[in-house]
């Protein structure tokens, strides 16, 4: 009988130790490992940025993304240069404030930039709709209208 309260108790002690309160946002998987080690292995070009509807993609006609450490984002044509910010992560509570979950991904890829104007538009946290190691196609539901922006990466 002891044996079994002490069973009992160990596999009550583990399983409180296991627990987290953590939202799993830092708790970068495989999956998400695979996805950012993908982007830092090359340069990147957006071959489609639909936004609210409209077709924004020539915004971005030339210049060529570098995913590099400590996510550090880099745009550059050769004559300009913006740097933004950009991390992957498992967001296993993604829900983009949207009951539609035909978009979700529980990786997520947060862009950020502050300027132009235009690459601010990138800024959001975007979820996978399809990657293959050449492409990455990323979709954001709006929790305000419920449009959906399109963003799909091509690696050079």
């Amino acid at each position: 009988m002891k044996k079994i309260n002490l069973f009992v108790a160990c596999l009550a002690f583990m399983g409180l130790t296991a627990c987290s309160d953590d939202d799993g946002k830092y708790n970068v998987n495989g999956n998400a490992n695979a996805v950012a080690n993908n982007l830092k292995s090359g340069t990147w070009r957006i071959t489609l940025f639909q936004e609210d509807g409209n077709d924004e993609t020539g915004n971005f006609e030339g210049y060529n993304f570098t995913f590099g450490e400590n996510g550090v984002l880099t745009a550059t044509n050769g004559t300009n240069t913006y740097t933004g910010a950009w991390s992957v992560y498992d967001d296993d509570n993604s829900d983009d404030d949207s009951t539609d979950d035909s978009f979700d991904s529980d990786i997520d890829i947060d862009i950020t930039f502050t300027e132009p104007l235009e690459f601010v538009d990138l800024t959001d946290d975007w979820d996978i709709a399809a990657r293959t190691g050449t492409e990455i196609k990323l979709v954001d539901v709006s929790g305000g209208d419920g449009g959906v922006d399109y963003l799909t990466f091509q690696k050079n």
